[in-house]
């Protein structure tokens, strides 16, 4: 494991993960969003682990749904330390859960990978601010939606 691949960094590229600022309230659905390149967790999950570590949140285990995950192991090292992994059918296909140290539990809204650049800048700005109402459908059904063009109403004149 390269040292660039160790901090969270997959071929210089960052990966895509942001937290409120200000932490959840019971009232949040999420604590924060993560869009993955792929929902291959085997590739996805230890950069995402390195990326959190770097940002002081160290992960003792995540949980995801089953359905649009490919298979990871039941267990993970990333520098060292060992991350319990867990799926679950009952979950919300849009989240994942990551308990971190002293036992907190944070959930990521998914951006989905098949996202376009926009939507996904969008999902993950969007889910960084404080806002009780938003549930993960509501975020992505708002970054989704791109502004109306602008049309200029043109008045006719005749020649006469």
């Amino acid at each position: 494991m390269t040292s660039e691949r160790a901090a969270g960094f997959r071929n210089g590229i960052d990966v895509r993960v942001r937290l409120r600022r200000d932490g959840a309230t019971a009232e949040t659905a999420f604590d924060g969003a993560w869009w993955p390149r792929s929902r291959e967790l085997a590739t996805e999950l230890p950069e995402l682990v390195a990326a959190l570590d770097l940002l002081g949140v160290r992960i003792e285990r995540f949980t995801h749904p089953v359905q649009p995950w490919g298979p990871v192991d039941r267990k993970i090292v990333v520098n060292g330390h060992t991350v319990r992994t867990g799926g679950f059918c009952s979950m919300d296909p849009q989240l994942v859960s990551v308990t971190v140290a002293g036992g907190r539990r944070l959930d990521l809204l998914v951006v989905p990978p098949e996202a376009d650049a926009l939507t996904g800048v969008r999902a993950l700005r969007m889910s960084g601010q404080r806002d009780e109402r938003s549930t993960p459908q509501r975020i992505l059904a708002a970054a989704g939606t791109r502004p109306l063009p602008e049309v200029t109403h043109l008045v006719s004149v005749r020649a006469g």
